[in-house]
């Protein structure tokens, strides 16, 4: 009996220690990096550029900013799904070939010290993360999608975004009137938002890197929203060089976000995404996730922060 209580305890202990490991394993993997943007000054009524695909016209969220010494305009990815402003390499290395002495990249810590400016707005970091993505620059197209980097939600602790899709144009200023304003999560500069379908009561992630889409849900609760029979659309997504398969079907159902209801038209579900993004997304409390297309013809305010936002 002594040496089953023994071996009882120890199978315990090492549950416990185990359960405990994974638990800290999974906090730290989802827990974004510090904060180290310096701010300064604000960006009032940038233009939004789109970026469209066959399928999508509202594919990706582009907005223009200026780098020191390079007199041209180019541009990053407003994605809330980052926790994380970062640069894409193939993009910084083509920058440093035309212009000598700019955008030196720390290859061992994939990382580089700079700064840009949006509108009147400055982001500056000694350690802005730098993916093994993006393609080259065309200095030579005035009209080219230069696309080198990705603006996260990092910034959003900064400053409050102001999203007017109606009118295709962003602010990220410092000081607003919350007059009717409802709470949300920002957990781990993840954006839950409250929101009431078919009576549930749901906290839906707001990714704008998923821009093209209204709500993104599981295929089960996919296969109950859609209109039956309806015809679905497939595409091929991509997440960070990942290929996902997108299906999305006609719907219609009312959303509701604080006092303000929306119509669902579409709703869409997603392959290819890995156990690990499964098990995070399930464990950080989100029940899907809205794109930008849903608020198109409104006005989001998000005031990470304090945690409130408002929907008009």
């Amino acid at each position: 009996m002594k040496l089953f209580k023994k071996i009882a305890i120890v199978f315990l202990v090492s549950l416990v220690l185990l359960l405990l490991g994974g638990y800290f394993y999974f906090q730290k993997k989802f827990s974004p990096p510090e904060n180290y943007l310096k701010v300064s000054g604000i960006a009032e009524n940038i233009p939004i550029q789109w970026i469209s695909s066959d399928e999508n016209s509202h594919a990706a969220l582009l907005l223009p900013i200026k780098i020191n010494g390079i007199n041209q305009t180019l541009f990053m990815q407003f994605d809330s799904g980052s926790s994380t402003t970062v640069f894409y390499k193939k993009s910084l290395e083509s920058i440093a070939e035309k212009f000598q002495n700019q955008q030196k990249i720390d290859v061992s810590n994939n990382t580089i010290s700079t700064a840009f400016t949006l509108g009147k707005m400055k982001i500056i970091s000694n350690t802005f993360e730098v993916l093994n993505y993006g393609q080259k620059v065309d200095f030579d197209n005035p009209k080219a999608e230069n696309i080198i980097g990705t603006i996260g939600t990092d910034l959003l602790e900064k400053r409050i975004a102001v999203l007017d899709f109606k009118n295709s144009k962003v602010s990220f200023i410092e000081k607003i009137q919350e007059n009717d304003f409802t709470p949300f999560e920002f957990k781990k500069r993840k954006i839950l938002i409250p929101s009431l379908l078919e009576n549930q009561n749901l906290k839906l992630l707001y990714d704008s890197g998923a821009s093209g889409y209204e709500l993104i849900t599981t295929k089960e609760i996919w296969q109950q929203y859609k209109i039956e029979n309806s015809a679905v659309k497939t595409e091929k997504g991509n997440s960070w060089g990942n290929t996902l398969s997108i299906y999305s079907a006609s719907a219609k159902k009312k959303i509701q976000f604080a006092q303000l209801t929306l119509d669902l038209s579409e709703v869409t579900h997603i392959e290819g995404t890995s156990d690990l993004q499964k098990f995070l997304m399930k464990h950080s409390g989100m029940q899907g996730m809205i794109g930008n297309k849903l608020f198109l013809n409104h006005k989001l305010i998000l005031d990470c922060k304090n945690e409130k936002f408002k929907l008009e």
